[in-house]
């Protein structure tokens, strides 16, 4: 007979899940930065490598700013560059922000998240100017990928985080927007939900009351 394992922990993505973004605003604003050939053609394995060289921790934000400085083959400044590559971070909804401290007094919540030291600082600064209090106060902890020198699918970021916060995997609820993380998120025995996004507000509720006992 099988044994049912109860859902006690909930790691979430972010953007998709928790925040809306729009990638093409910044791929729009490198474009008018100089960057005219940006994501086309044979282009695009050497930007995808610049971002995650970026995402992993391996580039420094002043190393990949000198990346783009050639790319666009100008001097720019530092906060036209941040501006441009922030420029796909839209909103975190006030809906779903309630949802996750209502959340938090059932489970513990967590964050996993493909991010960056730029990006990191934007959304940090623009949710405790719309909420009144620290972004790290919303999740028990945050995983980032530039913090833990590795990014989603990698299998070993889903390990460490479960290791990090003493997480049994089989009581464990993985939440992203992006099919690969959630196929690599089942090798450690983690719980998956896969949504579109911008529906978590739609899918996780119907999905925890069909799976509690």
């Amino acid at each position: 007979m099988m044994s049912f394992f109860p859902i006690r922990n909930i790691i979430f993505d972010l953007g998709g899940v928790i925040l809306n973004i729009d990638p093409q605003r910044t791929i729009d604003e490198l474009r008018n930065l100089g960057w005219k050939d940006f994501y086309q053609g044979g282009n695009q394995s050497l930007n995808r490598e610049l971002f995650f060289q970026l995402e992993k921790g391996d580039s420094s934000p002043g190393t990949f700013r000198e990346n783009v400085r050639q790319q666009v083959k100008y001097e720019i400044t530092d906060i036209a560059i941040d501006h441009a590559w922030s420029a796909m971070i839209l909103d975190m909804p006030a809906d779903r922000i309630r949802y996750l401290e209502e959340l938090k007094k059932t489970y513990r919540i967590f964050l996993l998240s493909n991010t960056n030291e730029i990006h990191r600082i934007k959304f940090h600064r623009d949710f405790e100017l719309e909420y009144g209090y620290p972004f790290d106060h919303l999740f028990e902890r945050n995983f980032y990928s530039h913090q833990m020198g590795m990014r989603k699918p990698d299998p070993r970021i889903y390990f460490q985080a479960l290791n990090e916060a003493n997480l049994i995997p089989e009581e464990t609820l993985f939440i992203d927007d992006m099919k690969e993380n959630i196929e690599a998120a089942k090798l450690t025995g983690m719980k998956v939900l896969h949504i579109t996004p911008g529906t978590l507000l739609e899918m996780l509720p119907d999905y925890l009351k069909e799976n509690e006992i």
